[in-house]
């Protein structure tokens, strides 16, 4: 399933590391976050967020609802 970062990075045509870069986020962080693999942290999804010009609640709002979050593989 596409997370919504991902829809938002191809209909805007951002790269993944351009993002990663202006957020401070290593690429592979991010690809983790935009694949839904990987639940970023509060700063990093205000970072994200305010790179991208959308608000957080745009961006995770199903996860600030309380749908399930991504599981972490241990």
């Amino acid at each position: 399933m596409e997370t919504k970062l991902k829809k938002i990075l191809d209909e805007r045509g951002l790269k993944q590391g351009f993002i990663a870069e202006k957020a401070g986020l290593s690429r592979g962080a991010f690809s983790l976050i935009v694949r839904g693999k990987s639940v970023p942290t509060l700063p990093a999804a205000l970072r994200i967020a305010r790179v991208l010009d959308i608000s957080v609640e745009e961006l995770w709002g199903d996860l600030i609802a309380g749908s399930k979050a991504p599981t972490q593989n241990k």
